[in-house]
């Protein structure tokens, strides 16, 4: 903790800290932009755009030095002016926790995926009340961008010691992608994903397809005819199934109003809430939807508020928890230039009809999957698509406002093609994690998972 009568270890603390900070951000910057050509599809913005990345900054020297000096010119340091420090030099006071990452142990890490010849993607883990486990995803993929994608879900009996062969629950005539799934306090399931076209944006309107082997390319065509042009279009959505007989029967689907890639969580109050955002829809809205009545229907809570300077478009893949007082936090995939690729938070202290503006945490990677741990702590997990590759969580033990350095739970990744963890308790205390990623010697991505106690 920070106390006034300690100015100069303070200012070293602090100092270092942000001199680290400011390093390492701007040397995850670089890395990011090694590749100028480096081009990234965004799904899940109703549109296919791409962002093209610069050479490296050659200004880091002048950078640190700035935030250091700004730092040694200082003689006391009271925690409302180590905040304004903080603000001028870019960095969220929440990430300026001192203390180490909490100790884990990694019991086993393997591949749980069961159809080799596919690729997976997006995944989303549950642990029933009962004791089972369900892993959904989408599977039956080709690649990350293609037409065949459908919402596939495992079941393990025995804490994901094995699963169950995938069975399809969803398959639309255009892709389905991220699927999420959650247990309602009455025991019902609710399975979400949402459809999207960009295969054809990205590769058929552009004749890509026409390059290709003819078995690929009869491949893509024969699925993407399934239905009319004007039929296709119709698909797009967001979408939940759900569930009253543990997942043997499920409902048709219907519109869910938004879509995240882990779906809704329950509320102590008996709601169910919804952080997410519209697709596919003119007019951007990224906000809380609540169902009152188990998931059946769904009406608009609230809209989360934009950051000045930010494109509510750029916000992406929310997941929301209720803390142990009873308040709500919000992690928000951003892509707008401030805080780019980094893990924004909001909070509610009225049940989620109010929300705070976004603000940094200081955590670069994405999404994040948040889980209130048995002890009442908070954990963030999320891929880090940047050397190492893999995924990290963080423990937060005062309610979100800082989170601890990070924690590896997977660091042996070869590219950025990886992530979206999911994380659940176990009875014992233990910790499972599972996440989506291509592994060396195949394009195909499988489903790994880790084993964990968390100290």
């Amino acid at each position: 903790m920070l106390v006034k009568d300690q100015p100069k270890r303070i200012i070293d603390l602090l100092g270092y800290q942000l001199l680290r900070v400011s390093r390492r951000g701007l040397q995850d910057r670089c890395e990011e932009q090694d590749h100028s050509k480096y081009q990234e599809q965004v799904l899940h913005s109703g549109s296919v755009r791409q962002r093209h990345h610069r050479s490296k900054p050659n200004c880091c020297r002048l950078v640190l030095e700035g935030d250091f000096a700004r730092l040694s010119h200082m003689t006391t340091l009271s925690r409302r002016q180590m905040i304004a420090s903080c603000a001028s030099a870019g960095i969220a006071a929440p990430f300026l926790s001192l203390g180490a990452p909490p100790k884990i142990k990694i019991t086993s890490t393997r591949v749980v995926s069961l159809r080799p010849n596919h690729y997976h993607g997006w995944p989303t883990l549950t642990r029933r009340q009962n004791g089972e486990l369900l892993l959904v995803c989408s599977g039956g993929r080709e690649s990350h961008v293609c037409p065949f994608g459908q919402v596939e879900l495992m079941r393990s009996q025995d804490n994901g010691q094995s699963w169950t062969f995938p069975r399809v629950l969803l398959d639309s005539p255009i892709d389905d992608r991220d699927a999420g799934i959650l247990e309602t306090a009455k025991g019902t399931l609710l399975t979400t994903t949402f459809t999207s076209n960009a295969y054809d944006e990205f590769y058929l309107k552009k004749g890509s397809h026409k390059n290709w082997p003819e078995q690929r390319r009869n491949q893509w065509l024969a699925a993407h005819n399934r239905v009319p042009a004007a039929a296709r279009k119709k698909e797009l959505g967001t979408w939940m199934i759900r569930s009253t007989d543990g997942g043997v029967t499920w409902s048709p689907r219907y519109d869910s109003l938004v879509n995240s890639p882990h779906g809704p969580v329950n509320l102590k109050d008996g709601r169910i809430l919804y952080a997410g955002k519209n697709l596919w829809r003119e007019k951007t809205w990224i906000g809380v939807c609540e169902s009152n009545d188990d998931g059946q229907s769904w009406k608009r809570l609230a809209q989360i508020p934009t950051r000045k300077g930010d494109d509510p478009k750029d916000y992406h893949e929310l997941h929301a928890v209720e803390k142990t007082n009873g308040n709500l936090i919000v992690h928000i995939r951003n892509h707008n230039p401030k805080n780019n690729r980094e893990t924004l938070q909001t909070e509610s202290k009225d049940g989620g009809k109010t929300w705070s503006e976004p603000h940094s945490i200081g955590v670069w990677g994405l999404p994040s999957h948040l889980l209130r741990l048995n002890d009442g702590r908070l954990l963030m997990s999320y891929g880090h698509r940047r050397k190492p590759y893999g995924n990290q969580a963080r423990v937060s033990d005062d309610h979100g406002k800082s989170w601890s350095e990070p924690i590896t739970i997977s660091g042996d990744g070869i590219g950025h093609d990886l992530g979206y963890p999911t994380t659940v308790q176990l009875g014992d205390g233990s910790l499972v994690t599972v996440w989506y990623e291509k592994m060396a010697g195949s394009s195909l991505a499988v489903l790994r998972q880790a084993k964990w106690k968390l100290s």
